[in-house]
């Protein structure tokens, strides 16, 4: 038999087993017939198969980073990395990004658009329950997509869903959406992790308050900026759930989080301590996944007010960061320079072809002199919770910006009440992105005039209206030509720096196992570890 033959039937066999199709014994005997050996063919049995075959049981505890005693059940609020995790672990989606960065389905078993993607249809899971034993209706998903609709919405994800106009039911699991433009992108929106579906009430309004919902794991408690103890939901209608239940520790230092894997208190941890990355990847019993990702560092201002609102200030400092010092010195290289845009080379229509922006002192002191400047001084605000080594990056930032004649005094923050009480009020500080599946979200999200998070408060009408034509044009070329357009924009104009694109770097005990590929999404497997991530049998 061919060796090509051979790697084939091999392949299908490891795969049947995995899949439980065959026993131990048949694949011992479809194996060796293959040409391995016996030896060999066990120790594919113990590595590819048993290794890799899910097994129900056990409580999976994971420490988590950036929780807040104001994190709140209500999805169109969450903040958290903390909230994000709960969330995926407890609720439904209506579609789900996979690991390979393709989209699925997680509630909604299929969706079709119009000829010009103005009308979406989604065909909805009819065996899906909620956490009580309720079915899952249209009418339920009605009330989770209002909820983030219309000028009462408080809701993050008001500006992702600006484009509707209707929202209705054609049966008990049939949702029609209507927009006023097309818009490809509606089923990858769908994933945005404000969007989840919650219960309807007896008005018809979103049900949030009590954390109920239709994930994998229904929450039994949940203490804000603590804790949050889950158990398996019975009738979770997608496949995964193996776990008899989880708990979501909240522990922001990221020393007391690393203590805590190493002395087995928890399963996995959200984001380990970069500094003692090298030590802890040498430590038995430990495995650690460090995935690059869209997950931006940016330093937004605010350009409504002085001295950010002179695009000389934003560009010059711009040029006074030095983007690859902080990446070897801070995240240890595991991160990729941005360029003051943010799509990332991880992302659909990534624009390859512009310049990277360098450090470069001297054009940052000519930007201020245009400014009518010879120095400038600004405090900076940070928190280690929203990424271990935040203060540390804002410090050497400051120590790189001198050159260019910009003093920058580090403020460093508490981390509970980051998001609330820093995050948009304060002018200049340390933020942190997760990554979103395509531009269009990302845009609408945080550089939209008047968008539900536009962090740097900026506007450009031309920006804007190129925001609006991409959403509706089908042609992938003419589409990207748009995002190309608006990346320089935003990186010649912007209100935000954006030095770099972070790995997800995090780890869990060796008991614990997953599918060969994991999501970067978010961290922890796109936030579905609690789905995906079993014990060893």
């Amino acid at each position: 038999m061919k060796n090509d033959d051979s790697n084939l039937i091999l392949d299908r066999i490891v795969a049947a087993g995995r899949q439980r199709g065959i026993t131990r014994r048949h694949f011992m005997q479809n194996a060796t017939a293959t040409g391995l050996t016996a030896a060999a063919a066990a120790t594919l049995w113990t590595n590819e198969v048993s290794a890799m075959t899910p097994s129900q049981g056990g409580n999976f505890r994971v420490a988590i980073h950036d929780a807040n005693t104001t994190d709140t059940m209500d999805p169109g609020q969450y903040l958290s990395v903390f909230m994000i995790q709960l969330a995926h672990a407890s609720r439904s989606y209506l579609t789900e990004v996979n690991p390979d960065g393709t989209l699925g389905p997680d509630l909604a078993d299929s969706w079709t658009a119009s000829p010009d993607a103005k009308v979406w249809t989604f065909e909805l899971n009819k065996n899906a329950t909620f956490h009580d034993g309720r079915p899952v209706t249209s009418n339920d998903v009605l009330a989770s997509l209002r909820h983030h609709l219309g000028e009462e919405s408080a809701s993050a994800a008001k500006s992702l869903l600006a484009n509707v106009t209707d929202v209705r039911a054609d049966g008990d699991h049939t949702v029609v959406i209507e927009l006023d433009t097309g818009l490809a992108d509606l089923p990858y929106i769908m994933t945005d992790y404000h969007i989840a579906m919650v219960p309807a009430d007896a008005d018809g309004k979103a049900d949030w308050a009590g954390g109920m919902g239709s994930g994998p794991y229904k929450v039994d408690n949940f203490n804000a900026g603590v804790s949050a103890k889950l158990t398996k939901h019975e009738g979770w209608h997608r496949d995964g759930g193996y776990f008899d239940s989880i708990e979501l520790i909240a522990i922001n230092d990221p020393n007391a989080r690393q203590t805590a894997l190493v002395s087995g208190d928890v399963d996995a941890v959200s984001s380990v301590d970069l500094k003692t990355l090298a030590l802890l990847e040498r430590r038995a019993g430990i495995s650690i996944l460090n995935l690059p990702s869209g997950s931006a560092v940016t330093l937004p201002m605010h350009v409504t007010q002085a001295p950010f609102d002179n695009n000389d200030v934003r560009m010059a400092l711009k040029l006074a960061i030095n983007r690859d010092e902080l990446i070897e010195k801070i995240v240890f290289g595991t991160a990729t320079p941005g360029n003051d845009f943010h799509i990332s080379p991880n992302m659909p229509y990534y624009p390859d072809d512009i310049p990277q922006r360098t450090h470069d002192p001297d054009k940052a002191k000519w930007h201020l002199k245009q400014a009518g400047m010879d120095s400038l001084s600004l405090d900076m605000s940070a928190s280690d919770s929203i990424m271990p080594g935040a203060v540390d990056f804002v410090t050497l930032f400051s120590e790189q910006a001198k050159a260019a004649n910009i003093n920058i005094k580090p403020i460093r923050e508490p981390g509970d009440g980051y998001w609330a009480d820093v995050w948009l009020k304060k002018p200049f500080i340390f933020s942190k992105w997760g990554a979103r599946p395509t531009p269009d979200t990302m845009f609408t999200l945080a550089y939209k005039t008047g968008a539900s998070w536009s962090e740097a408060f900026w506007s450009n009408e031309r920006f804007d209206e190129l925001l609006l034509q991409a959403k509706a044009e089908l042609d992938d070329t003419k589409r990207a030509e748009m995002y190309r357009e608006m990346s320089l924009i935003a990186r010649d104009d912007g209100g935000t720096i954006l030095p770099m694109f972070t790995n997800y770097v995090y780890a869990h005990q060796d008991t614990v196992a997953h599918p060969e590929n994991v999501g970067s999404t978010w961290e922890l497997d796109g936030a579905r570890a609690y789905q995906r991530w079993w014990f060893k049998g």
